[in-house]
C-alpha cells in the first residue's frame, strides 16, 4: 500500500476552494470515494488525516472545503463567523457540497457511482444535508453533528449513520428523536449510535473541556470509527 495525496482546486459560485485528496497509488482500478466535510473551523490537518485514514481502508478520501482555499478559523468566534452564513442559508451550503461532489466524481482515481460522505460537527450537518437533498450518494455519516433540518428536504436515498454523544449540549435528546422521525418519514435506511457520558467533539483529541460540552472520549472515538468501517464496507461491497 502506497498512500499518496494531492490538493484539488475547484470553485463554487466564483469562490476558489481547495480540497485534500488521498488514495492508494498501488491500486490501478477506480475506487469508491468518501467526501469528508470539516468542522466549524474549516478544512484542517484533522480532516486531512481522516482522508488518509479513508485511503488506508482502500478508498479515496476527499477532504472538501466549504469556506475557501486557505480559510481557517483560529478561535471559537472566528469559527462561528465562518459557519453561521451557511447555517443561515442552507441552499448556499448545499451548492457548496454539490460542487465538491461533482469535483470528486471527476477525479480519474474515483468510481463515480460509489460515493459517500462523512463529516464532523458542522460537517456532520453537511453530510446529512447532502443526503437530505436526495443526492445520488450511497451513504452519509454524521459524527457529533447537528440535526436541525434545512427548510427543504427530499426523500433520502443514501443510507444514514449518526454517531452521537448522548450528553452533547448542541444536539440534545429531543433533537435526536426529531432526527429519527425525520429520517423515517424520508424513507431512509438510518442508524443512530449514541454513546453515554459523551459530549460534543468526542473524536477530537484537542477537545478537553467536558464542563463546556466539548471533550475527547477515546472509547467513543474508537467505537465510532469501527462503526464507520463496517458502514463503508456495507456501502461499497
Amino acid at each position: 500500500m502506497t498512500i499518496v495525496s494531492r490538493h484539488v482546486d475547484y470553485t463554487d459560485a466564483g469562490q476558489p476552494l481547495k480540497a485534500y485528496m488521498a488514495w492508494d497509488d498501488a491500486v490501478s482500478e477506480r475506487l469508491p470515494a468518501v467526501l469528508i466535510s470539516h468542522a466549524w473551523g474549516g478544512r484542517s490537518p484533522f480532516e486531512n488525516s481522516k482522508a488518509e485514514w479513508v485511503a488506508g481502508l482502500g478508498y479515496v478520501g476527499f477532504a472538501l472545503d466549504c469556506y475557501g482555499a486557505g480559510v481557517l478559523g483560529s478561535s471559537p468566534g472566528e469559527n462561528a463567523g465562518l459557519m453561521q452564513p451557511f447555517l443561515d442559508d442552507r441552499g448556499r451550503l448545499l451548492g457548496r457540497l454539490k460542487a465538491a461532489l461533482d469535483t470528486v466524481r471527476g477525479q480519474p482515481e474515483v468510481d463515480p457511482s460509489r460515493i459517500a460522505i462523512m463529516g464532523f460537527c458542522f460537517g456532520g450537518l453537511c453530510a446529512l444535508d447532502l443526503a437530505r437533498s436526495g443526492a445520488d450518494v450511497l451513504g452519509a455519516v454524521c459524527i457529533h453533528g447537528l440535526f436541525n433540518p434545512p427548510p427543504v428536504t427530499h426523500p433520502v436515498r443514501a443510507k444514514v449513520l449518526a454517531l452521537h454523544g448522548w450528553e452533547d449540549p448542541m444536539a440534545k435528546p429531543e433533537s435526536v428523536l426529531g432526527f429519527a422521525d425525520e429520517m423515517t418519514r424520508a424513507g431512509a435506511d438510518w442508524q443512530v449510535h449514541a454513546y453515554g457520558r459523551t459530549v460534543h467533539a468526542f473524536t477530537n483529541p484537542e477537545a478537553n473541556d467536558y464542563a463546556s460540552g466539548m471533550a475527547y472520549n477515546a472509547d467513543a472515538d474508537r467505537r465510532s470509527f469501527e462503526s464507520i468501517v463496517n458502514f463503508l464496507e456495507e456501502l461499497f461491497e
